[in-house]
């Protein structure tokens, strides 16, 4: 039986991946079953995103090649989700022709029943996919490729003028503990009288990440990405007591305006951790434990005093006890309610939380769990956003596919060009690591990386942060060299790499980071990570960075890494092109097209790169255009130009 339709080729639609609004798409399908004339065969399709429209379209057969039949349909005019599938209709049966989720080629299986593609739904089988978005969609042009340094601010350095008396004796409070040393181990229990509130500190600061701009500026970081910075009670400060103040541990605002001023001055941005799904118990706006002296929505609901916010926030009194929502049962983080007029005006207005931050010196902000903020919310946040600054970007936390995300039973407007710039690419962080470690086969590392551009609108695809670590997952070395995760904190604590888990952790750390500088997208690295820094989950992935200790010749591979970056602008701005992923071997193509970068402007230097992999522990042949390469065990090989080979090895020696 020869049925065949293939998403990611040209020959079976055009063009290829996400489209805009309006724009015509080609498809056909190859459609001749065994021993069973066709009499018919349909396009089946449903557009929308939060209601879909069915609809079906008779397919016109092509003269000129013997079974395919070919249809060109205009996509809608309002950005969402195209689902399509085929109908065969043949003398003695209907044959359904849906996608094939595990194919690399993006091809097909046959069914005898409709795909599903509700959301909720479970999609088997599935329907084939395009996201329709907004014309003229792009981003900001110093965010695409750039390199993203995430920094933990209570972890990354000291200033020149920490003092351990003034930290612990000018920011008393009872559940706190003060770290005298750097190097001290993270509390993971807490005090006996509170248990663990992650309300240990450290005291690194924003003068402190200013006095290492020299050394980021050396990695050539091009964006600081800073968990949050506003006044909490946690170390985290995904709890905000205060959206309008810097956390004193932390400094105040003329240290923030300096540390973006002077990262500024060496080409460096700096992005903020907006938190505005849900605030803390203890803050000024809840204000449940009384700290803040005016009443909060707290000792409103509770009849001991009246506040303004009280209606930002959701209460039931049942039986004289007081119920609230909170994010996911966490009764320190209660949600807001982001339909209440006055907590927009506080966010979005003109002299709101997003603009005000942007005119202090902020280019942009990052969105905690963006995918449990309403859409009309993103929206606006973005809009607000350019308002105050028309190249302010807007980055999601999006942990999946972030294209046709499901929350609250419906997808989300996220790539669509109405809501955000670009999300944290967490599938390609499960994706590389998987391959790395050996835990996902080649072909299926590269189906879900596929899956991405496919689905991904072109800028958004080369601006996806392809983090590979973060304050919220373990850290990249602990993964591809350390133990499975125990699963308690005790044990967490207690295990660290052996000497030659760490060298084997160290080569594939930085082959990984090879594959972040040449890959398409945005890479991001986090703290510590070009240093080996080991952790599980938090908090043990938010140690204090080691200063004095640090693991200089890694940080010197990463340097060099990140220097090929600059040199060869291809490999930021081309495209891309997957050429094998078999075996142990993953091996692409960056590319500028007729001189062109993927942003449509003259580009210097080398045309195209070769970019080859291998994270077997012993040598692998790779040919390449007729050029047979050896490639060293976990290793990696760059070819510039066609005339440039580099060998990346454990030392990033250039040979």
């Amino acid at each position: 039986m020869a049925i065949m339709h293939d998403s990611r080729d040209l020959a079976y639609r055009e063009p290829y991946g996400a489209v805009a609004v309006t724009e015509p798409v080609r498809l056909t399908i190859l459609a001749e079953p065994d021993g069973d004339a066709v009499r018919s065969v349909y396009l089946c399709y449903a557009y929308g995103l939060y209601q879909f429209q069915e609809s079906r379209s008779k397919m016109l057969a092509d003269n000129a090649s013997t079974g395919f039949f070919h249809l060109t349909v205009r996509m809608p005019a309002e950005p969402g989700l195209f689902f399509y599938w085929f109908e065969i209709e043949t003398a003695n049966k209907m044959i359904f022709v849906t996608a094939d989720r595990r194919s690399v080629s993006g091809g097909c299986q046959l069914c005898s029943s409709r795909p599903r593609y509700l959301a909720g739904e479970v999609h088997e089988p599935a329907a084939f996919r395009i996201t329709v978005h907004e014309a003229g969609l792009s981003v900001p042009t110093w965010y695409s490729g750039a390199l993203v340094y995430q920094i933990f601010p209570d972890r990354f350095n000291r200033d020149k003028d920490f003092t351990p008396l003034r930290f612990a004796r000018d920011n008393i409070r009872i559940e706190r503990i003060y770290h005298a040393k750097w190097n001290d181990e993270v509390d993971y229990t807490g005090l006996p009288e509170t248990g663990y509130l992650a309300c240990d500190f450290y005291g690194g600061s924003l003068e402190g990440i200013r006095e290492k701009l020299d050394y980021l500026s050396s990695l050539g970081v091009e964006v600081i990405f800073l968990n949050p910075i506003f006044e909490a009670r946690s170390n985290h400060r995904y709890d905000t007591g205060d959206y309008e103040k810097i956390d004193s541990l932390l400094g105040n605002i003329d240290d923030f305006r300096h540390l973006c001023q002077d990262a500024h001055s060496r080409g460096i941005r700096v992005i903020l951790d907006g938190v505005f799904n849900h605030t803390g118990a203890d803050s000024r706006y809840f204000n449940k434990y009384g700290r803040y002296p005016d009443p909060g929505a707290y000792q409103d609901i509770t009849g001991q005093g009246s506040s303004p916010y009280r209606e930002w926030f959701r209460f039931q009194l049942e039986n004289g006890a007081v119920y609230y929502d909170t994010w996911w049962g966490f009764q320190e983080l209660p949600t807001v309610d982001e339909q209440n007029l006055t907590y927009q005006e506080f966010i979005l207005g003109p002299q709101g939380v997003v603009r005000t931050w942007l005119r202090n010196g902020a280019s942009g902000w990052r969105l905690d769990v963006s995918d449990e903020l309403p859409d009309f919310f993103l929206r606006q946040i973005r809009l607000a956003a350019r308002q105050e600054k028309d190249d302010a970007v807007i980055l999601g936390e999006v942990w999946e596919d972030a294209s046709a995300k499901v929350s609250y039973g419906a997808y989300r407007d996220f790539l669509l060009g109405r809501s955000h710039d670009c999300v944290m690419g967490y599938p390609f962080r499960q994706a590389m690591l998987g391959f790395l470690s050996h835990a996902t086969p080649a072909e299926s590392m590269l189906n879900e990386l596929e899956t991405l551009r496919e689905h991904y609108p072109m800028p958004y695809f080369y601006s996806n942060l392809n983090l590979i670590s973060s304050h919220d997952v373990p850290r990249a070395i602990t993964v591809l060299a350390g133990s499975p995760d125990p699963g308690n904190r005790d044990a967490q604590a207690r295990l660290k790499l052996s000497k030659a888990a760490r060298g084997r952790g160290q080569r594939l750390l930085v082959l990984l980071f090879f594959i972040q500088l040449t890959y398409p997208g945005t890479p991001c690295l986090y703290y510590g990570d070009e240093t080996g820094m080991e952790g599980y989950r938090d908090p043990f992935n938010r140690r204090t960075f080691p200063w004095g200790s640090e693991n200089k010749a890694m940080i010197d591979r990463f340097r060099f890494l990140s220097t090929l970056r600059r040199q060869f602008p291809v490999l930021r701005f081309g495209f891309y092109r997957p050429i094998q992923a078999s075996g142990h071997v993953f091996a692409y193509e960056r590319y500028f097209n007729s001189g062109l970068d993927f942003m449509g402007r003259p580009s210097d230097g080398p045309d195209r790169a070769i970019i080859a992999i291998n994270r077997d522990s012993h040598p692998v042949d790779l040919d390449l255009e007729g050029t047979t390469y050896t490639l060293p065990p976990q290793n990696g090989l760059l070819s510039v130009g066609g005339k440039t080979v580099k060998a990346i090895d454990g030392r990033i020696s250039v040979m």
